[in-house]
């Protein structure tokens, strides 16, 4: 019988299909939705990172519904292994687990650096498959559906399609089916192709690139729901996809054996995304550069690799460089590599990239909703240079 595996919300455009990775004859993954910040909040102190009350929330409250069996439950955990405090989430997660009476529940890594040996998710080569196809096919449908969604003609066509298609690709996940490279490539063009031919209308928006922290990039809960505020006010929004993140942690933070050994992976994922970008171009969806080409892009910003690193400043100016001069910076508050290796490269930029707009902006329990609206909105009124 399978145990059930929670998933806390983290990659919103891509856990409804990278869920399927973790679909084996031992767990059945749940993707949680749940906002509790209050909740975890009452078991964690308020000066840690701003995802640890999220993360912890959903999981209690999860438990608390009794929709759950403690005894045949685990909470899948990521540990980015670096300078992150993330990494410390399940240490510190355990105790406020037991304290609210759920000492049976298991806690499970996903990390690549041999962390928590004794409960990391071994992860067979038919997940990582689907795990690469559901990455690219998420950041295919990610790219398109925000280049699409602010100029259809007919509200809801573009969340249609999103449905459409991840029910779509759920079924070729489940059954193991297009997960070749060829396979994955024809369903981005397939994908590119519908979002092209959605009716649209002739308007005129501002083009917003959201660069920053995983989880405020990607989390609606960590961003308060960014994407749809500015769309609402009349922006196109540009986030970049999932893969660059991964390749950017593959090849920065892999050392060692595991570096060497998955080094042709490495190259095999950097050409398929070439290809992806490719796709995307051709169909009139803007993209950033293959990795490689970004990663030389982001080379005379910064070579720090700790937290987003120079994937920060690399995506900035290449969004700025794409057509997207307005850049929102999100971090969540108290988040100790963000702050200093993140924010500290915004001056630098702004005077790098002429022409463009660089805003912060932090997330935390204690801000209220207007302290960071008015942030934004000053990214969106003020002139550019």
């Amino acid at each position: 019988m399978r145990r059930t595996l929670l998933i806390p919300a983290l990659l919103d455009h891509h856990w409804p299909l990278l869920r399927w990775a973790f679909m084996s004859d031992q767990w059945d993954p749940v993707v949680l939705d749940t906002e509790a910040e209050e909740l975890g909040l009452r078991y964690l102190h308020n000066d840690l990172c701003y995802p640890f009350f999220l993360i912890a929330g959903q999981v209690l409250s999860a438990l608390q519904s009794g929709r759950y069996d403690p005894e045949r439950t685990g909470i899948l955990i990521s540990q980015p292994g670096d300078g992150c405090r993330g990494s410390c989430l399940i240490r510190l997660l355990r105790p406020a687990l037991n304290r609210a009476g759920f000492d049976q529940v298991s806690l499970v890594s996903l990390n690549v650096r041999e962390l928590e040996r004794g409960s990391a998710l071994p992860l067979s080569l038919s997940a990582v498959r689907r795990a690469l196809a559901a990455a690219f096919w998420g950041d295919a449908m990610l790219l398109a559906s925000h280049q699409t969604r602010p100029y259809e003609a007919h509200p809801g066509d573009t969340d249609h399609l999103v449905r459409a298609w991840t029910g779509t690709l759920s079924q070729d996940l489940a059954q193991n089916r297009n997960l070749s490279s060829s396979g994955i490539l024809n369903r981005c063009r397939e994908m590119a192709a519908d979002f092209q031919a959605v009716e649209r209308a002739p308007r005129r928006c501002k083009r917003v690139a959201v660069v920053g922290d995983l989880y405020t990039k990607y989390c609606s809960l960590g961003n308060w729901d960014l994407e749809r505020y500015l769309e609402h006010h009349g922006c196109e929004v540009a986030v970049n996809g999932l893969t660059w993140h991964a390749l950017y942690y593959w090849d920065t933070h892999l050392t060692g054996v595991r570096r060497h050994g998955t080094a042709p992976l490495l190259r095999w994922a950097c050409r398929l995304q070439g290809q992806l970008c490719r796709i995307l171009t051709q169909s009139d969806f803007a993209s950033l550069p293959p990795y490689p080409e970004l990663k030389a892009l982001g080379a005379p910003f910064s070579r720090c690799a700790v937290g987003a690193g120079w994937l920060l400043a690399a995506e900035t100016a290449a969004w700025v460089q794409a057509g997207y001069p307005r850049v929102l910076a999100t971090l969540p508050f108290a988040c100790l590599p963000g702050h200093i290796y993140g924010r500290g490269q915004y001056a630098a930029l702004q005077r790098r990239l002429p022409g463009s707009l660089i805003v912060g902006v932090d997330f935390d329990a204690s801000l209220r909703e207007g302290t960071v609206q008015s942030r934004i909105q000053m990214l969106l009124d003020s002139a550019l240079s």
